[in-house]
């Protein structure tokens, strides 16, 4: 780094190179250019409507051993596919195909996959319209839909 401008008329020089100089920050540069709306199938809101397309088991990392429940879906807004995960004993069994299901994000560090469940980023909240927490805990009945 050379030495910074001082004097006289330097303040133009300093403040375009403090502009410049932002962009090797990789945060402002996501910010400006809006790349977490872009590449984000749910364009930056924190939950979306899906439909289950199918239902399937992802396997645990190292070093745990189990298949994670999982559901393939197409969201409503803009018919991208995504993969959510499943929480809970048995909540697989109260979700079918061609279920309307509402996701949020899973809350993992930097809005990336969470724990040991490979590129996933996604976990259901919603069944019908109906919590999948209390419909585990048989508080509540799945509705016809």
């Amino acid at each position: 780094m050379g030495k910074k401008s001082n004097g006289l008329m330097s303040g133009k020089h300093l403040k375009n190179k403090r502009k410049a100089d932002r962009w090797h920050y990789k945060w402002y540069k996501k910010r400006v250019l809006n790349l977490k709306a872009r590449s984000d199938p749910l364009e930056g809101s924190p939950q979306a409507k899906a439909i289950v397309l199918e239902k399937s088991q992802v396997e645990a990392k190292q070093p745990n051993s189990a298949m994670r429940k999982v559901v393939k879906l197409q969201l409503i807004k803009n018919g991208r596919k995504v993969t959510a995960f499943v929480p809970g004993y048995n909540a697989i069994k109260m979700i079918n195909e061609h279920d309307e299901v509402v996701i949020d994000c899973i809350g993992g560090k930097m809005g990336r996959a969470k724990g040991d469940i490979p590129s996933i980023r996604w976990q259901v909240i919603k069944v019908n319209d109906q919590s999948l927490n209390a419909l585990i805990k048989g508080k509540i009945e799945k509705g016809r839909r």
